[in-house]
């Protein structure tokens, strides 16, 4: 019998972005501002762990982060 090794190469997916400059939102619960930041071969955004299975909106901004902001 011969040994057969599977290995599974984890593929980053595309995000699609949808490009536009306003947004309008209704139920918003709160929100948070934070930089991106590196994490393996992409990026993340931390956020508190009570918003864990809620929808989320991450937007974009030009703007340059600036911790006093």
């Amino acid at each position: 019998m011969a040994l057969i090794e599977l290995y599974v190469i984890d593929v980053p997916k595309k995000v699609n972005f949808q490009t536009t400059n306003e947004l309008k939102l209704t139920g918003i619960v709160g929100f948070v501002k934070r930089t991106v930041t590196p994490h393996g071969t992409g990026a993340k955004v931390t956020c508190p762990k009570e918003y864990l299975g809620k929808t989320a909106y991450l937007v974009i901004t030009e703007q340059p982060w600036t911790e006093k902001q």
